[in-house]
């Protein structure tokens, strides 16, 4: 595919067959143009400083290749610094990874749901602080998916008054906001095979969860998940894709 002039980029995010009409991508494989898997470890010196006027000259004349989209974005969004070494970026990555652990278990003490491999598209708290329904309650219902769906009527019965009321503001309106991100990550690029994998809609909404916690001046908003989901897609780690996403939220 690389050495074929104009090959679409397609295949490197495969679709569900069942979804015949996907828009087709503009984006053209342009040998010699695009910046190439090659070229982009040709451009690192022996100590790993990145020559970036050249990397992005060539991503201006013919965009990146799929498979290294997700590392030369980390360069782009200012994840690291194109002048520090491959050892100091090692040091951040790690010190990043073990940063996102701990807000997500943060996030995991105010809310077991966080870090489960399921998510929930059931509201689990009132404005007031009254937690609702225990959504694990919910799960056991639904053993087969990873998705905690909300009851057919939330009213007085499903308030769980035996529960202790929560009191802090920033908390509450962290927890309201967590089914409607639950309901926006289950309609995130589902026509993608990647997504089919319970655990990757997971991943997206742990991220999209500790983030909201993270910047409460922020917090969640409808779309968010569309601008995450290609992080997730294309960095395997999580906390990678955390920090990328987060990059891009201070851009906008």
């Amino acid at each position: 595919m690389w050495r074929d002039p104009g090959a679409p980029a397609d295949s490197f995010y495969e679709t569900r067959p069942e979804c015949t009409d996907v828009p087709k991508s503009k984006f053209r494989i342009k040998a010699g143009k695009t910046l190439s898997a090659r070229k982009w470890h040709a451009a690192f010196s022996p100590e790993g400083y990145l020559d970036i006027g050249k990397t992005l000259d060539r991503i201006h004349r013919g965009g990146i290749h799929p498979s290294i989209r997700g590392e030369v974005w980390e360069f782009l969004l200012g994840c690291y610094d194109p002048k520090s070494t491959f050892e100091e970026r090692d040091e951040i990555r790690q010190r990043r990874r073990a940063q996102y652990a701990e807000w997500k278990e943060e996030c995991r003490q105010l809310f077991p749901l966080v870090g489960s491999g399921r998510f929930i598209t059931a509201p689990v708290i009132t404005e007031d602080g009254r937690p609702i329904q225990d959504p694990l309650v919910l799960l056991e219902n639904n053993p087969e998916n990873g998705v905690i769906v909300p009851p057919q009527d939330i009213g007085a019965a499903s308030i769980n008054n035996n529960a202790p009321k929560v009191t802090d503001k920033k908390v509450i309106q962290w927890m309201l906001t967590l089914h409607q991100i639950g309901l926006d990550v289950n309609r995130t690029d589902r026509t993608l095979v990647f997504y089919e994998n319970k655990e990757n809609l997971s991943k997206l909404w742990d991220i999209l969860a500790v983030y909201a916690r993270r910047d409460t001046d922020v917090g969640y908003g409808q779309g968010m998940s569309d601008l995450c989901s290609p992080m997730i897609i294309l960095l395997n780690d999580e906390a990678d894709s955390f920090f990328c996403f987060e990059r891009l939220m201070r851009r906008l």
